[in-house]
């Protein structure tokens, strides 16, 4: 009885041992075996590894592609405006003994804090460098690439890869917005002003012409109608010569009588003459017979 009480804590404890001397390495991690602190083993391959019971001890990374999103910073372009930009990273885990000696049991957190420092350096050397029409144009995802290039050199040394880079955001800092909106708003406003005038312009020259042309048409309507006015008077004139010409006493009674029917026109038929005036000849009884 007393042995059985002997040999089952045993049998716990090394039942215990060698559970605690097992572990599985999936495939979404990476595993660094430690002992005392001091890197002993790497393993990257999924499957099933063993280590030393309480002395040594398991540290997993993630082996995925991990994303983090860089604090909005001011660059100042080419062109000295200055933009607000927002950028996120994706970084892998590719060495984690590299990654191990560089962050130490920090891990992940300080890893993302340096990642986050090369990225903001990075970004500010690239965006510096160029105008700021650049990169607010489709030139951006070439610039993009460039910081990213530019930071997986300084992340190897972490044991870290960067795989991309992209810019959500490029704004103008909120101080700037008001002036510059003012600014957009009085250029817009000086090129309605322009356009107005010169409208006007425009117009007055139109109206200018319509004005001339009016003239030149009435002037030239008015010469035509005296030409033909006057050739009227002048055929008139050949009639009645030639009227005349042909029986000057009866172009006289023909004359008298539209001079008769003209002066009796209207309800006034009086009129105050001589009786030996010639305009009553023709109505004299002896002219009659």
């Amino acid at each position: 009885m007393n042995r059985a009480a002997l040999i089952l804590p045993v049998l716990v404890f090394i039942i215990a041992g060698a559970l605690s001397s097992v572990f599985i390495v999936d495939e979404k991690e990476k595993a660094l075996v430690l002992q005392f602190g001091q890197i002993k083993a790497v393993r990257e391959e999924p499957g099933l590894y063993f280590k030393i019971p309480m002395v040594q001890e398991v540290v997993r990374y993630d082996d995925r592609i991990l994303g983090l999103d860089v604090e909005p910073l001011e660059v100042t372009p080419l062109d000295d405006r200055r933009l607000v930009v927002d950028a996120f990273a994706r970084f892998r885990i590719t060495d984690v003994q590299r990654f191990r000696q560089a962050v130490g049991a920090s891990g992940l957190t300080l890893a993302e804090n340096r990642i986050d420092t090369i990225l903001r350096a990075q970004t500010r050397e690239v965006l510096g460098g160029v105008t700021s029409s650049e990169i607010l144009s489709a030139d951006r995802a070439a610039l993009a690439a460039r910081i990213r290039d530019a930071s997986r050199n300084e992340a190897s040394t972490l044991g870290v890869e960067v795989i991309d880079v992209r810019l959500k955001r490029t704004d103008l800092p909120v101080q700037n917005l008001d002036a510059t909106f003012a600014r957009m708003r009085a250029e817009r406003e000086r090129e309605a002003a322009d356009e107005v005038a010169r409208g006007k312009e425009a117009a007055q020259r139109l109206r200018a012409q319509a004005d001339r042309t009016k003239v030149e048409l009435v002037s030239d309507a008015q010469r035509q109608s005296e030409i033909i006015r006057g050739e009227a008077d002048a055929r008139r004139n050949a009639v009645f010569a030639e009227a005349y010409g042909a029986d000057p006493e009866f172009f006289d009674f023909y004359r008298s009588l539209a001079a008769y029917r003209a002066s009796l026109l209207g309800g006034n038929s009086t009129m105050v003459m001589a009786p030996d005036s010639e305009f009553f000849n023709y109505l004299k009884s002896d002219q009659r017979r």
